[in-house]
């Protein structure tokens, strides 16, 4: 009898041993991650509950654990439902803080939002033009000066994987072209340009992330990637298209053919398609983006242009394996592809006399 008392003992005193343990380890990572007091803009999506940001609460290292912010949120359970917008938050808050922020709504720091769609395919110039449109303290040389700014592009390499020094190279004309993700956001009337640049990398960084294992295991960079994606995104309209016009750039990179894409030689003279037509010197003109040029046989442009949308991205890295050089499309979108330029030219005569050939 003796000796099942001391074996009962024996388990309450382990029991309770672990029950104590876990409630120090709980109340250990529901404390503040350190000491640091500079304010992180915490952007909460539209659809995210508490629960559903543990992971970037964890990622921005204002939590220790995400296992003990839920445990608290089940023991406190917000009173107030999770609004969408941007919330002021320190690593040197604890947990209970931080909750306390997020169930004041987002609303009881930065005022209104407004909604902004980035289309896909823009390219910077309209990117900086619909940002100065819905937020007029912004200016468009605003947008061009941060762009220039080594020390603020130097700090986003550092907190984007997706980022490297190759958007640095002294031809490209705008660092970030092609990595602001196309999407509608609410974004605070308020916002600083670099507050809007942040968010529509984290979304950039969410689409990426999913092909990261894909870029990696290719022989493009991911800038190359995205380069491509980019001319894909505005040469074809369908997936399937898509697929079809990566797989022909694919061939005649292989074979040390140029692109020969237009939608280089415009982003080149930095024009618009529906702009004007471009003149003889511009067509011929060598420029690091202009794959119209005989000096860029087998090279790809030196940068993104314009901000490709996630089929356009995905388009690329899952191109169809063809024997096509040549493609074109006619006024209504679709496309033609051809496995050598005779058979490209009876193409583009038979779209022609059909009243179907594109012009710009």
């Amino acid at each position: 009898m003796k000796k099942i008392i001391i074996a009962i003992l024996i388990v309450f005193v382990i029991f309770v041993s672990s029950i104590l343990a876990a409630l120090c380890i709980y109340k250990n990572n529901i404390k503040k991650v350190n000491n640091n007091d500079e304010v992180i803009s915490f952007y909460v999506e539209s659809g995210n509950t508490y629960y559903t940001i543990a992971d970037k609460l964890y990622e921005k290292k204002l939590i220790k654990s995400k296992l003990a912010y839920k445990i608290y949120l089940k023991l406190n359970p917000p009173k107030k439902a999770l609004e969408a917008g941007e919330y002021p938050l320190k690593s040197s808050m604890d947990v209970e803080s931080i909750v306390k922020v997020l169930s004041s709504g987002s609303s009881s720091y930065r005022g209104k939002t407004v909604k902004v769609t980035f289309k896909e395919g823009l390219n910077m110039r309209k990117m900086a033009e619909k940002i100065h449109e819905y937020f007029p303290d912004i200016t468009e040389e605003d947008v061009y000066a941060l762009l220039s700014d080594e020390e603020y592009i130097d700090e986003l390499i550092s907190n984007y994987w997706f980022l490297t020094d190759e958007i640095k190279n002294s031809d490209i004309y705008y660092s970030l072209e092609g990595y602001l993700a196309p999407n509608t956001y609410e974004i605070y009337a308020n916002a600083s340009l670099k507050e809007i640049i942040t968010i529509l990398l984290d979304q950039e960084e969410k689409v990426l992330d999913q092909y990261k294992d894909d870029i990696e295991n290719s022989k493009y960079s991911v800038h190359q990637m995205l380069t491509l994606a980019s001319v894909v995104e505005l040469e074809a309209k369908s997936y399937e298209d898509r697929q079809g016009v990566a797989g022909v750039f694919a061939n005649r990179l292989l074979n040390n053919m140029s692109l020969g894409s237009d939608v280089t030689t415009y982003y080149a003279a930095k024009v618009d398609m529906s702009e004007r037509d471009l003149y003889i010197d511009e067509i011929n003109a060598y420029n690091a983006y202009n794959t119209r040029n005989s000096n860029m046989a087998g090279k790809l442009p030196v940068g993104p242009i314009c901000n490709p949308s996630e089929s356009a991205i995905k388009a690329t890295i899952n191109f169809e394996d063809n024997e096509y050089l040549y493609f074109v499309s006619d006024n209504k979108g679709k496309v033609y592809f051809a496995k050598n330029y005779q058979e490209h030219l009876r193409v583009i005569n038979e779209l022609k006399e059909q009243g179907l050939w594109e012009r710009y």
